[in-house]
């Protein structure tokens, strides 16, 4: 088997961000159209003055998540390879830019976890600002000590990571009740 080294890109935030999200969620719309109840921008480059990955990531929350597969053709006809769940049961991923990727797209069925996971990450970063600067440091102090090792990168992150989600479930959820 061979792995293929992926360099880890961490670059300072960039407003067009929102833009090709803007975009590519305009195209994902026509693509599933009815079966899309929401789409979200998420990840790193959703928050304010977030360094990332130059990859957009989306969320897409459908009706039902086995009719997704009936759309590979038109995702491939927009630049998309279909990975299956990779890794996540009842997910869809997406990805476009092959090892230069630019956008990344994770369906979840309606009432998923994983998007009340996503969208509290997200708003708890922007709503906590000096959360997100030490965020932003960490991936930045690793993608310089791991630049050519994205699973390292990625395991630098988790503790922090699943740290940050706990407490932003907890606000979300709390704020979700006032």
């Amino acid at each position: 088997m061979i792995i293929i080294a992926r360099k880890v890109e961490v670059v300072p935030f960039c407003e067009q961000w929102a833009t090709m999200f803007a975009k590519e969620a305009e195209k994902l719309k026509q693509v599933f159209g009815k079966e899309c109840l929401r789409i979200d921008h998420i990840g790193s480059t959703a928050i304010p003055e977030m360094s990332a990955k130059p990859i957009i990531d989306i969320l897409l929350e459908v009706h039902h998540i086995d009719h997704v597969d009936q759309y590979h053709k038109a995702m491939a006809e927009l630049g998309y390879q279909a990975m299956g769940e990779n890794g996540i049961p009842q997910r869809r991923f997406f990805q476009k830019g092959g090892d230069e990727r630019t956008h990344h797209v994770h369906v979840f069925p309606a009432g998923s976890e994983h998007i009340v996971r996503h969208i509290a990450l997200k708003e708890y970063m922007i709503a906590h600002p000096e959360e997100a600067k030490t965020y932003n440091r960490l991936k930045i102090s690793l993608a310089k000590q791991f630049p050519n090792d994205i699973q390292a990168y990625i395991k630098g992150k988790e503790a922090f990571v699943r740290e940050t989600e706990k407490k932003a479930l907890a606000w979300y959820r709390q704020k979700q009740r006032r």
